[in-house]
């Protein structure tokens, strides 16, 4: 049964979207987002930093939308994309980051850093990551139980990235900690310190400095040497700039897959007759990863900043305002996806923003993050038919990201492959 919120459900309820400590305890307040999308769906809120006048909290599906496809209008790189403010040198080099571009730059760099993510090179790791996925189910399967953060779907993303990288695979313990230490700023057991987040992104970038250093002396088939090579107009990316598209991956790549895919899982386990339905057709795995992410929506939200006066869900909002879409209400929008409190894993089709809601900063990594999840929860289907939840999962301390830290899980043991 669908929980009733909005309309026919509560009265207004206290609205905090902010406090990382709400989502540590319950997830994405959808009892808030609920009324604030058939109430106030661009609602004015108050900001934790006393220096920002406040927000525009957007939570609708179509106004989500057009925030994110009028870059023109809504921008990343005037004070950046993420919810915190940033400090005026920091937002400097900030801008040099995809994620903080606006058109053209934005369109500039995007096309040279897409020959990575083509579907030939995607495809080229289909049998990659299969293989990472059974190798990490290898590691458990005798013990009967896991952690199925730790042991799965942590460590997976982070191999991937080393195969995309063409880095040694003794990197990967390294990528996976510098992944937490980097989005875990509010979460104590993984920084609890922007400051450890500054020291982690040194260590990304000189790292990624003696790769490409690598990658130009030997050049191989992998994503790092295509993006440090010149492209059709003979543009290449220098080394700051291959080093901040290195932290992006690290980031980006990493965490989006990693809680989808805990957050899928944990779905599953709620609702057993989803994981009958996989069990028994396979072909459902073409469009379970869509599903997982709208349900999970691994990125909460990001911010923008109004380029000009405009009116916005009824709202009128000011030149230099601050604006966050939060897709975890968007994804529960009923405006725009029937049934959205019902979890379906044939659900087709399926118009979920958890890829971004469409314009310049659609998710590069869509394709793969399809990949890694199909071929990771296929693996577990044929590995650990009866996984089933043993402990009740530990959340992240996190208004960005919508993780699970740790999910300790049971099954049937078995040999290694």
């Amino acid at each position: 049964m669908a929980p009733q919120y909005g309309r026919s459900g509560p009265s207004r309820p206290p609205i905090d979207l902010i406090d990382p400590d709400l989502y540590e305890r319950g997830g994405i307040p959808h009892d808030q987002f609920a009324w604030l999308r058939d109430n106030d769906p661009v609602h004015w809120h108050a900001d934790p930093n006393e220096s920002v006048p406040g927000f525009w909290a957007v939570t609708r599906h179509a106004d989500v939308v057009e925030v994110s496809r009028r870059a023109d209008l809504f921008s990343s790189a005037e004070r950046g994309a993420m919810f915190a403010e940033n400090d005026p040198a920091d937002l400097e080099l900030y801008r040099l980051m995809i994620l903080y571009m606006d058109p053209p730059d934005h369109t500039q760099r995007r096309s040279m850093v897409n020959k990575g993510f083509t579907p030939r090179m995607i495809n080229q790791l289909e049998e990659h990551v299969r293989d990472i996925a059974h190798q990490l189910i290898d590691a458990v399967a005798a013990k009967g139980e896991a952690d199925f953060v730790e042991d799965i779907s942590a460590p997976l993303p982070a191999y991937v990235i080393c195969e995309l990288l063409g880095a040694p695979v003794e990197d990967r313990d390294r990528i996976y900690r510098w992944s937490n230490q980097m989005i875990g700023f509010d979460d104590p057991e993984f920084s609890g310190s922007r400051e450890i987040g500054k020291q982690t992104a040194a260590e990304i970038f000189a790292y990624a400095g003696e790769l490409a250093a690598l990658r130009r002396a030997e050049p191989r088939d992998d994503i790092a040497t295509k993006l440090l090579q010149p492209d059709a107009s003979g543009h290449a990316l220098t080394d700051e700039e291959f080093q901040l598209f290195v932290l992006i991956l690290v980031i980006a790549g990493n965490e989006t897959t990693r809680n989808a895919s805990s957050g899928g899982m944990h779905a599953l386990f709620q609702h057993p007759e989803q994981w009958r339905r996989l069990l028994e057709d396979r072909s459902l795995l073409r469009t379970a990863p869509d599903e997982i992410v709208r349900w999970a929506s691994p990125v909460n939200q990001f911010r923008r900043t109004a380029m000009a006066d405009t009116v916005l869900g009824g709202k009128q909002i000011k030149k230099g305002d601050k604006v966050v879409v939060f897709y975890g209400s968007a994804n529960r929008d009923e405006r725009a996806i029937d049934d959205p409190f019902t979890f379906d894993v044939g659900r087709d089709p399926n118009p979920h923003i958890g890829f971004g809601g469409g314009g310049p900063h659609f998710c590069l990594g869509t394709h793969l993050a399809r990949l890694e999840l199909s071929v990771l929860f296929e693996a577990i289907l044929d590995r650990m038919p009866d996984i089933r939840l043993a402990a009740e999962p530990r959340r992240l301390r996190s208004n960005f990201l919508n993780g699970i830290k740790e999910m300790r899980v049971e099954f049937t043991p078995s040999a290694p492959r």
